[in-house]
């Protein structure tokens, strides 16, 4: 899609009463015009939020022009503080996704998250360190539970670490426990030194029953549901056929009514 063709995609579902927005990807800062996506969206009246999650690497050389064209938080995928770990995980430099988060909240992103994958033996007894860096950065550290999706069940079992014992942890030094209920109840432990939130895999019940998000693909597709791919509706080929935004509205509608439940019990 275009950046004019995103741009009025969602300018529909605002329409409909869509008010948050979160661009993601792949990278989003991989796309020359990403500044002008931001522009445009947060230009449309009644968007209450936007945000993006991105790798972090070009961040710090964008961050001041992203904030300034309306983008209001993001969220840097950080797994580790290890040059060496980091590169192996990544293909990419440490140093320019630190400069990145920092960048974000000197610039004034409100907030700026880490997201951290917890992988058993990998980057698992680097906690302690990525909760320091948060704390001295001014970020929040999220700390996320490996989920089999798009990964091999052999990967999975080598990797995947229940966070239950991390958060009794984080529950004992709290000072503070708040509980996201429009996000699951999910859960945000305000230490002494930082903020970190703790995310469960969402392939569970009560993530799928209290879902209301809705995704547009990089291809112009809608899809109700992160864990189908078999129920997408194509937007793009009739907008770039000429068809009206009240023909798009409804298209969008057509969605919403086949969301349900991907766990059902």
């Amino acid at each position: 899609m275009t950046a004019d063709e995103i741009i009025r995609i969602v300018k529909v579902a605002v329409g409909l009463g869509i008010s948050r927005i979160k661009l993601t990807g792949g990278e989003p800062l991989m796309r020359l015009d990403v500044a002008d996506i931001v522009k445009g969206i947060a230009a449309l009246p009644n968007v209450t939020d936007l945000s993006m999650t991105t790798n972090g690497t070009l961040l710090g050389r964008y961050a001041e022009m992203l904030h300034a064209n309306g983008l209001k938080r993001v969220n840097v995928s950080l797994p580790t503080l290890n040059r060496e770990v980091y590169g192996k995980l990544t293909g990419g430099r440490l140093e320019d996704a630190l400069d990145g988060v920092k960048t974000a909240v000197n610039v004034g992103f409100d907030p700026v998250k880490i997201n951290m994958l917890v992988l058993k033996g990998i980057n698992d007894s680097d906690i302690g360190q990525m909760i320091n860096f948060a704390g001295e950065t001014g970020a929040i550290l999220q700390l996320i539970e490996l989920e089999p999706i798009n990964i091999t069940s052999a990967y999975y079992s080598e990797h995947h670490k229940p966070l239950y014992e991390y958060e009794e942890a984080l529950k004992r030094e709290a000072l503070e426990v708040e509980t996201r209920g429009y996000m699951h109840n999910r859960h945000i432990y305000r230490l002494p030194n930082a903020n970190v939130e703790v995310i469960h895999p969402i392939e569970n019940t009560e993530f799928c029953t209290h879902c209301t998000r809705l995704r547009l693909t990089s291809d112009g597709k809608l899809k109700p549901c992160l864990m189908r791919n078999d129920n997408l509706v194509d937007v793009l080929t009739p907008f770039r056929s000429g068809a009206s935004e009240e023909e798009l509205a409804e298209l969008f509608r057509q969605v919403n009514a086949m969301r349900e439940p991907y766990n059902k019990e």
